[in-house]
Protein backbone atom coordinates (compact mmCIF):
# COMPACT_ATOMS: atom_id res chain seq x y z
CA UNK A 1 0.00 0.00 0.00
CA UNK A 2 1.36 3.54 -0.81
CA UNK A 3 1.79 6.21 2.26
CA UNK A 4 -1.10 8.17 0.65
CA UNK A 5 -3.24 5.67 0.65
CA UNK A 6 -2.21 4.76 4.56
CA UNK A 7 -2.25 7.98 5.51
CA UNK A 8 -6.05 8.05 3.49
CA UNK A 9 -6.87 4.93 5.88
CA UNK A 10 -5.79 6.58 8.66
CA UNK A 11 -7.63 9.92 8.82
CA UNK A 12 -10.80 7.54 7.98
CA UNK A 13 -10.27 5.28 10.38
CA UNK A 14 -9.88 8.62 12.89
CA UNK A 15 -12.82 10.41 11.38
CA UNK A 16 -14.95 6.59 12.32
CA UNK A 17 -13.60 7.10 15.84
CA UNK A 18 -14.30 10.58 16.29
CA UNK A 19 -17.69 9.63 15.37
CA UNK A 20 -18.25 7.03 17.90
CA UNK A 21 -18.12 4.24 15.22
CA UNK A 22 -16.08 1.38 15.33
CA UNK A 23 -12.31 1.67 16.02
CA UNK A 24 -11.63 -1.06 12.84
CA UNK A 25 -14.51 0.17 10.74
CA UNK A 26 -13.08 0.24 7.19
CA UNK A 27 -13.88 3.40 4.94
CA UNK A 28 -15.36 2.35 1.48
CA UNK A 29 -14.74 4.40 -1.45
CA UNK A 30 -17.92 6.00 -3.21
CA UNK A 31 -18.33 5.68 -6.97
CA UNK A 32 -19.90 9.03 -8.04
CA UNK A 33 -21.13 9.77 -11.56
CA UNK A 34 -19.71 12.80 -13.45
CA UNK A 35 -21.62 15.89 -12.51
CA UNK A 36 -23.34 16.96 -15.78
CA UNK A 37 -25.48 20.16 -16.19
CA UNK A 38 -28.86 20.77 -17.18
CA UNK A 39 -29.29 20.26 -20.69
CA UNK A 40 -26.04 22.79 -20.99
CA UNK A 41 -22.72 21.03 -22.25
CA UNK A 42 -19.18 22.44 -22.01
CA UNK A 43 -17.84 23.27 -25.15
CA UNK A 44 -13.78 22.74 -25.35
CA UNK A 45 -12.88 26.16 -25.13
CA UNK A 46 -14.94 26.28 -22.02
CA UNK A 47 -13.29 23.35 -20.62
CA UNK A 48 -9.58 24.65 -21.29
CA UNK A 49 -10.57 27.64 -19.51
CA UNK A 50 -12.09 25.83 -16.46
CA UNK A 51 -8.86 23.54 -16.83
CA UNK A 52 -6.53 26.97 -16.39
CA UNK A 53 -8.69 28.20 -12.99
CA UNK A 54 -8.51 24.70 -11.28
CA UNK A 55 -4.51 25.17 -11.00
CA UNK A 56 -4.15 27.94 -9.35
CA UNK A 57 -3.19 27.94 -6.39
CA UNK A 58 -4.93 29.36 -3.18
CA UNK A 59 -4.41 29.94 0.47
CA UNK A 60 -6.03 27.57 3.27
CA UNK A 61 -5.81 28.98 6.85
CA UNK A 62 -7.82 28.15 9.86
CA UNK A 63 -8.56 30.68 12.50
CA UNK A 64 -8.84 29.82 16.11
CA UNK A 65 -9.65 33.53 17.03
CA UNK A 66 -8.29 37.39 17.12
CA UNK A 67 -7.14 39.88 19.37
CA UNK A 68 -6.83 43.62 19.05
CA UNK A 69 -3.16 44.41 21.35
CA UNK A 70 -1.20 47.66 21.34
CA UNK A 71 2.14 47.89 19.79
CA UNK A 72 3.48 48.08 23.29
CA UNK A 73 1.66 45.24 24.80
CA UNK A 74 3.24 43.17 21.48
CA UNK A 75 6.67 44.32 22.13
CA UNK A 76 6.26 42.89 25.39
CA UNK A 77 5.10 39.31 24.66
CA UNK A 78 7.84 36.53 25.29
CA UNK A 79 7.80 33.04 25.86
CA UNK A 80 5.30 32.31 27.49
CA UNK A 81 2.95 35.05 27.42
CA UNK A 82 -1.04 34.57 26.82
CA UNK A 83 -2.98 36.25 24.66
CA UNK A 84 -6.38 36.14 24.84
CA UNK A 85 -8.65 35.71 21.59
CA UNK A 86 -12.20 36.62 20.85
CA UNK A 87 -13.23 33.03 20.93
CA UNK A 88 -14.55 30.83 23.52
CA UNK A 89 -13.16 27.39 23.93
CA UNK A 90 -14.86 24.87 21.96
CA UNK A 91 -16.40 27.44 19.57
CA UNK A 92 -15.12 26.29 15.81
CA UNK A 93 -12.42 27.90 13.87
CA UNK A 94 -12.93 29.66 10.30
CA UNK A 95 -11.57 28.42 7.74
CA UNK A 96 -10.67 30.63 5.20
CA UNK A 97 -9.61 30.34 1.51
CA UNK A 98 -7.13 33.88 0.78
CA UNK A 99 -8.79 35.71 3.51
CA UNK A 100 -12.54 34.45 2.32
CA UNK A 101 -14.08 33.12 5.16
CA UNK A 102 -15.90 29.44 3.44
CA UNK A 103 -16.45 27.17 6.49
CA UNK A 104 -16.38 26.60 10.15
CA UNK A 105 -14.65 23.29 11.66
CA UNK A 106 -13.11 21.51 14.41
CA UNK A 107 -9.72 20.54 15.23
CA UNK A 108 -8.56 16.54 14.78
CA UNK A 109 -5.55 15.31 15.35
CA UNK A 110 -3.99 11.57 13.58
CA UNK A 111 -0.76 10.44 13.83
CA UNK A 112 0.66 13.73 15.82
CA UNK A 113 -0.37 15.84 12.99
CA UNK A 114 -3.82 18.58 13.35
CA UNK A 115 -6.13 18.65 10.40
CA UNK A 116 -9.67 19.89 10.31
CA UNK A 117 -13.19 18.09 9.97
CA UNK A 118 -15.62 20.81 8.02
CA UNK A 119 -18.96 21.08 10.09
CA UNK A 120 -20.35 23.89 8.40
CA UNK A 121 -19.52 24.86 4.61
CA UNK A 122 -20.86 28.55 3.54
CA UNK A 123 -23.12 28.70 0.74
CA UNK A 124 -22.02 30.72 -2.34
CA UNK A 125 -24.65 33.34 -1.63
CA UNK A 126 -23.52 34.10 1.82
CA UNK A 127 -19.55 34.23 0.36
CA UNK A 128 -21.18 36.76 -2.29
CA UNK A 129 -23.02 38.52 0.01
CA UNK A 130 -19.78 39.24 2.75
CA UNK A 131 -17.83 40.39 -0.42
CA UNK A 132 -20.09 43.44 -0.52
Amino acid sequence: MSDEQDTMDEWAAALAEAEGSDAGAEAQVAELDELSGSNETISGEEKRKLDTILDIPVTISMEVGRSKINIRNLLQLNQGSVVELDRVAGEPLDVLVNGTLIAHGEVVVVNDKFGIRLTDVISQVERIKKLR
